[in-house]
Order: structure tokens, then sequence, then C-alpha cells
């Protein structure tokens, strides 16, 4: 039986980073990876595959052809019969995916990680070690670690009054590899994957109908936020209805029917694509957690501590299978951190300052409090909002809507939060971010020279207007 210092469970964005880590640490570390796309073992979990980057290349793609059909003519580029060709697009995502999945294995071999596939679960804790039960398609094989890292993601939650088929009934695996646009898509779910991928095929021509259960648009947004971009959705052809019940739903051959309702009113909605996309669950599916006493909550989430150990000595969790946000950069800080503990450093992460991002067009970002968290905690503050509108960069770029809203402490100055929606945030926000972690204040921003022209000067004169000293507003 091979024995190893380190044993990552899951290769997603925590799983191989952690590994990663762990290896540059001097530890002997073996890396369990059991997904599978188009019948091959791929790196990389959901966020790589069926998530995150495969996700992006669509966004971009779909963003080309919409700026091909309706804004470079004002930039006196013209094109007569524009086309899309939805299988070479899908061909093209496939393509990226490979190749960051081909290089996490690359940087297995580079840090000397043993890469191992199949389904993984613990089986016995003997002498101190831990053994872990590996399955290869029915190839059985056992190992065993000083320290086992659990970080195997999470999966789709579905409706319980209907089967998944990745037909006609999608979730985020199955709205990533449609091979022609449908000309109705209907979304259960107005978070980020439903938004993302509603946009997306929006874009190439699919009406798309938004049924969102809550009765607040992106509630977890703050809230001028979130109204700036179901404004700038609605205007490109998304209908978005809040505070919807979801009844029967029938699955035809061709066509899907939702029955729903909306303040006291039954509806029916009829569609060629139905996606559910109402959040994610942790996924423990086959870890045999019971065999060792690991424990988890009643929302099957494996229990840690602020330093992400669990019950068990020497056994550790990370990223969705865990509290706090399903982002995978959060999984990644996380197994660094992780990996940097059991070397018996003292890494820290402050949950506060996470960013978060939708990459919808407009994209949105945040970090930090919103202005409705601060109100709800009793927290005196200020702010300054500055807007794209006038920004040269962004008139250049065509992309001049949306604004950056910073808050800071009426007393301290110190900033709480920012947020942003508008062109390419999803960049920006990392200056919040590094603020943020370095208790900066708001006037610390505003005496830092930005770039002329740049998309990061209305952050500096949101900065500014905190002090109600706005230049070019």
């Amino acid at each position: 039986m091979q024995n190893f210092d380190v044993v990552v469970i899951g290769g997603g964005p925590g799983g191989y980073v952690a590994a990663i880590r762990a290896a540059q640490l001097g530890f002997s570390t073996a890396c369990i990876d059991g997904y599978r796309r188009k019948d091959k073992y791929s790196l990389g979990g959901t966020c790589l595959n069926v998530g995150c980057i495969p996700s992006k290349a669509l966004l971009q793609s779909s963003e080309n052809y919409a700026e091909l059909t309706h804004s470079f003519a004002d930039h006196g580029i013209s094109c007569d019969n524009p086309k899309i060709d939805v299988k070479k697009m899908i061909a093209r995502k496939e393509d990226i995916v490979n190749k960051n999945s081909n290089g996490i294995s690359f940087l297995f071999k580079k840090n000397k990680i043993t890469e191992l596939h199949g389904w993984a679960s613990f089986s016995a804790n003997k002498d101190g070690k831990w053994v872990i039960s590996i399955d290869d398609q029915g190839k059985k094989e056992e190992i065993s670690a000083t320290h086992v890292i659990v970080a195997t993601g999470s999966n789709s939650r579905h409706l319980p009054q209907i089967a998944t088929d990745n037909v006609n009934i999608l979730d985020n695996e199955g709205a990533l590899d449609l091979t022609e646009t449908p000309k109705e898509l209907c979304v259960i779910g107005a978070g980020v994957i439903g938004l993302e991928m509603g946009s997306v095929w929006a874009r190439l021509g699919a009406k798309v109908t938004v049924l969102e259960a809550s009765d607040k648009f992106l509630g977890a947004a703050d809230e001028q936020v979130a109204k700036e971009l179901h404004k700038n959705l609605v205007k490109q052809g998304l209908e978005i209805k809040t505070g919807v019940k979801i009844g029967e739903i029938k699955n035809a051959k061709k066509k899907v029917t939702v029955n729903y309702e909306l303040g006291g009113e039954k509806l029916k909605l009829e569609c060629d694509k139905l996606l559910v996309s109402i959040g994610r669950i942790p996924n423990t599916n086959g870890l045999n957690p019971e065999a060792v006493g690991l424990k988890l909550d009643e929302r099957g989430f494996i229990v840690v501590d602020a330093d992400c150990r669990t019950n068990l000595p020497n056994v550790w969790a990370i990223g969705d299978v865990v509290r706090g946000p399903m982002l995978a950069h959060k999984a990644s800080d996380e197994g660094i951190i992780v990996a940097e503990r059991i070397a018996g450093q003292h890494p820290h992460l402050d949950f506060n300052t996470i960013p978060w991002v939708i990459y919808t067009n407009p994209e949105i970002a945040w970090v930090g409090k919103t202005e409705q968290q601060l109100t709800a905690e009793g927290i005196k503050f200020k702010k300054g909002v500055a807007s794209f509108m006038a920004n040269g960069r962004a008139l250049g770029l065509g992309h001049n809507v949306g604004f950056v809203k910073m808050l800071a402490c009426e007393e301290t100055d110190r900033i709480l939060g920012v947020h942003m929606v508008g062109p390419f945030v999803s960049e920006l926000i990392s200056e919040a971010v590094v603020a943020m972690e370095f208790m900066a204040s708001s006037e610390d921003l505003a005496r830092i020279i930005h770039a002329h022209p740049s998309l990061s000067e209305v952050t500096h004169e949101a900065a500014l207007a905190c002090d109600k000293r706005q230049l070019h507003g």
C-alpha cells in the first residue's frame, strides 16, 4: 500500500491547489479525482469542466456576436448576414476546458504529485494513518495518508418534481452543451448560473424567461447594484419574474411546460429547454464518512472549525463541501491555507474580503458589506458613488453603463464595502480587496494616482465622493 504525507480527495480549484501547495512545502502528496468528461477523466472539478471556465468562454463568444450584430455599426464596422455557428462555439469551449485540465496534470508532474483517478472513500484508521479506498471503474486499490484534505465540491440542486435529463431539463452542465440555440429558454433561479447562461442564449436569439422564487432580485448583492443590473438585463430582452412559486413541470419530447404561481395568479409557460439553477449542495457522495465518524451537519456539509479542521485528527475539508460561500477562489485559498497549517504555519482567511462576481453584461462585483447590511447593523457610514457614464475609457469601449459605490466608516473612514456594476468590474474589484485587506481608508484610495484614461478612475472618483470632493461628477 502506497503511503503519503497528504492525500487530497478532489481535483477542483480547492483540491488541486491544495495538492500543489502541499508538495511545494515538501510533503509527499497524492490527489484523487473521479470526475469524467466525455468518457475521460478530467481534472479541475465543476469550475473548470462545467462551471466557471466554460461559461466564461461561452459568455465571450455570445458577447462577440452581440457586438457584431448590434454595436459594431457605431464603430463604422459593418457585416452582411452575420451568423453564429453554435457547434463551433461549443467546440472552442471544449478546447479551452481540455487545455486547462491538461495544464493541471502538467503542474502535478512538475510538483511530483501522484495523480490518481476514481472515486475515493474513507476505509479506516490504522496505526494513525487514514486508509483511503479508490474505485476506478471497478478497479480497486487502497492508499494511506497521514493527512487527508477533503475537497469534493458540490452538485447542482435539482427540483423534486422533475428529473434533470440534460436534454430538455438542464442543469449547468446541460446548459453549457447545447448544440443549437433554443427558441424559448426558461430559467428557474436568478442566481449566478441562471443569469450568466440565460444571458448567453438570449444574445444568440433565444427568448429567455427567468423565474425566481425570492421577492428580491439578487438579494445577496447591494440593492442599488441589483437594480441597475436588472434594468440592463431587461433591456437586453430577458424577462425576469420574482416571487414565483413553481408548480408542476411536464417534460414532453419537444416542449417543457412549467406551471407556476405569481401574485396569486396561476400561469403556464412553454419552452424548448428548461434550465434549473436553484443552487448547489455539498458533495459527499461515496465518501463513506460514517465509516470513520466524519461529522456532517444537518444540510450535508462537512463540519469544520475556523481552520478547516474536521472532528477527526489530521482530516481537513475545504471549498464547497464546507461552510462559507461556494466560490472557486475561496476554495483555492482554503486549500493553500490548510497545506500551510499542516506545515505549522499560521495563515488566515478573512471571509469579509472575499470578492463576488457575476459575469453578466454589465458585470457586477462586490466585496465587504452592502449598504443594507450596514444600515441593519446600525453602523454609521458614508458613501461615494461614481458613474461610468462619462468615463473616457468606458465610452471608447462602448460600455459606459453602471457605477462604483464605496462605503466607508463615518468615524474612521475605513472602507467597509465596495460594489460595482459596469465593464470589467471583475478585474477592478481586486483594488478594493487589496485596500480592505490592508484596512485602507477611502482617503487612501483617493490619494492614489490612477492611470488616465482607465476604468479604474471610476473607483478613484467613488473614493473622492466619500468626502464629497468628486472631480468629474
